[in-house]
């Protein structure tokens, strides 16, 4: 395998991407308090005073909640409360240890998101790039929008506001056939991987191969576009600054008055030409769904097992070769049953084995396969 440097080299497009960095202490992190519930915002920041408790503006009040106090299930155990607190926010509180290379996230990222995200996040059919965006172009278009409908290149660089919220994405959100399947370290490496990437620097050091991203370090890393972001609702003031931003009509284009009752209807235009004018052969009118196809054994355990399990990634070519689909299984059917038993149940490029499901028997996973290529040919 190349080492991550070869790989930068060779790549087409150069990255452009500033980075910054600036050092914080675990002690700097401080608990924001939110609001009091009366300040909450409420229907688009509007809070509607309730009326001889029976309407808040126009919403009816449930007279069971105004004439008792209803218990909402029972308060959850400690244990309860911490298996559910996995955020992270985005002034680092909730970030756990660990550590993770670089070098390991290459491993990682081709094995587990390169199927989607492409070579070095490059982007993939149907899923976004995750990196090679131009900040420069991305800011000018947030300060100067006239200046084209087409927006800048994303990536994480430039519409990643935290670090620490990008390593809860990906623990809590990826790979998107099995979330929650990464360890901590596995989450640190592929991160330290995109940011060295990135050419996102920390002290300002490159993270070449062997660089090694823990806890402390990721804490220094202030992403190259955070400030580019609004409102800016960060802080203890962060929930009244959203209010605020979203209390006002400006900010959703042009203002209008809100209309409850009687509001007036827009006038309806009718297509008055045909739909197939001038078009040759003219189009089909027909609006049914289409059959579904059904084979011998379609109900069977097997095609629910594939359904449940492995239909994420088989339903999309983009990400692995889609069933149905003759032309992508025709050479891989050429190669026999025993072989694509093996692939399924040992792993195959970018899939692991058993499709990442080690529930699955072998048994079960012979007949999975056995249905995916009835289907396909």
């Amino acid at each position: 395998m190349f080492t991550l440097e070869v790989k930068k080299i060779s790549k087409v497009v150069a990255l452009t991407l500033f980075a910054v960095t600036t050092f914080v202490n675990a002690g700097d992190v401080k608990d924001v308090k939110g609001p009091s519930f009366k300040e909450r915002a409420i229907d688009g920041s509007v809070e509607y005073k309730v009326k001889d408790n029976s309407y808040a503006g126009v919403y009816k009040v449930n007279p069971q909640v105004a004439k008792e106090k209803i218990k909402y299930g029972r308060t959850p155990s400690k244990t309860e409360i911490k298996a559910g607190d996995i955020d992270v926010r985005y002034d680092w509180q909730g970030l756990p240890d660990g550590k993770g290379s670089v070098a390991k996230g290459d491993e990682l990222f081709e094995a587990k998101c390169a199927m989607c995200h492409g070579d070095m996040g490059s982007g993939g059919k149907g899923y976004p790039k995750l990196t090679g965006g131009d900040i420069t172009t991305l800011k000018n278009q947030l300060v100067h929008p006239e200046n084209g409908d087409e927006g800048p290149e994303r990536s994480i660089g430039a519409y990643w506001p935290y670090a620490s919220t990008l390593w809860w994405y990906i623990k809590t959100g990826m790979p998107f056939p099995h979330p929650m399947s990464l360890s901590n370290d596995d989450v640190y490496a592929i991160v330290a991987y995109l940011l060295s990437v990135e050419e996102i620097q920390i002290d300002g050091k490159d993270l070449d191969d062997d660089y090694v991203l823990d806890k402390k370090k990721l804490m220094k890393v202030v992403m190259p576009n955070v400030n580019g972001f609004y409102p800016d609702v960060n802080g203890k003031d962060g929930p009244m600054v959203m209010k605020k931003f979203l209390s006002d009509p400006k900010n959703y284009g042009t203002p209008t008055k809100r209309c409850m009752k009687d509001c007036p209807t827009a006038k309806v235009v009718h297509i008055k030409a045909s739909l197939n004018d001038g078009i040759t052969p003219p189009l089909s009118e027909k609006r049914d769904m289409p059959k579904e196809k059904k084979s011998a054994g379609g109900d069977n355990k097997f095609a629910k097992l594939y359904k449940a399990k492995c239909s994420a990634c088989h339903g999309n070519d983009a990400i692995a070769p889609k069933v149905g689909k003759k032309d992508s299984w025709a050479d891989r059917i050429k190669q026999g049953k025993d072989t694509l038993y093996k692939h399924a149940l040992k792993g195959f490029k970018g899939m692991p084995a058993k499709g990442g499901n080690a529930d699955l028997s072998d048994a079960d996973v012979k007949g999975i396969v056995d249905y995916m290529i009835e289907q396909s040919k």
